[in-house]
C-alpha cells in the first residue's frame, strides 16, 4: 500500500504535465480535422474537463492524506485506522470512475458515435465505474465479523500463509 500511494502521488507530477501536452495536440488535431461541433469530440472534451476536477479535489486529497499518515507509520502491517481509509468508499469510487471514464473516451475516439449514442457510451462509464465501487460501499455498511478483526494472522489471511509461491527465496 505505501508503494502504491508513492507511486500515485509521484506520478501526478508526471500527469499534471502530460494532460495539458496531449490536450493541446488532442485538441489541435480535433480542430484541424473534425471540428468541435463533431458530437463525439463535443462530449469527451466535456468529459476530459469533468475528470479534472474530479482528481484535483476528491482523489488527490484523499490519496495525499492517506500518503503522510502511511509514511508516518512504522513498517510491518498497516493499523485498522489506516487500512479502512484506504478502503474508503469515496476514494474507491473516483478511483473507478477517474478509470472509466477515459475508457469511454477512448471508445468514442476510436467508433466516432453521433450525439445521443456519445452520451450513452460516457453515462455508461460512469456508471459502470459507480457499479465496481458498490461492493466498497455495502461492505462500508455491514458490521466487522469478530473473525476477521485479527487479519494479519496467516491462518486468516491465505495470502499470508506460506506456500511455494509466497515463501521468500
Amino acid at each position: 500500500m505505501r508503494a502504491l500511494a508513492w507511486l500515485i502521488i509521484i506520478t501526478s507530477l508526471l500527469m499534471v504535465l502530460s494532460v495539458p501536452l496531449l490536450g493541446v495536440g488532442g485538441f489541435e488535431t480535433a480542430l484541424s480535422t473534425w471540428g468541435l461541433s463533431t458530437p463525439w469530440i463535443a462530449v469527451s472534451l466535456v468529459s476530459v474537463i469533468l475528470i479534472g476536477p474530479i482528481e484535483a479535489f476528491v482523489l488527490d486529497p484523499r490519496m495525499r492524506s492517506l500518503l503522510a499518515v502511511v509514511r508516518e507509520t512504522p513498517e510491518g502491517p498497516l493499523p485498522d485506522a489506516i487500512e479502512r481509509r484506504t478502503h474508503d468508499p469515496i476514494l474507491i469510487t473516483s478511483a473507478s470512475t477517474l478509470a472509466t471514464m477515459p475508457l469511454g473516451v477512448v471508445f468514442l475516439m476510436t467508433t466516432k458515435p453521433q450525439l445521443v449514442p456519445s452520451i450513452l457510451v460516457i453515462r455508461s462509464a460512469c456508471i459502470f465505474g459507480l457499479i465496481v465501487s458498490l461492493p466498497v460501499w455495502s461492505a462500508k455498511r455491514k458490521p466487522a465479523r469478530p473473525d476477521t478483526v485479527h487479519r494479519t494472522l496467516p491462518e486468516a489471511d491465505p495470502l499470508l500463509r506460506k506456500t511455494i509461491w509466497t515463501r521468500r527465496w
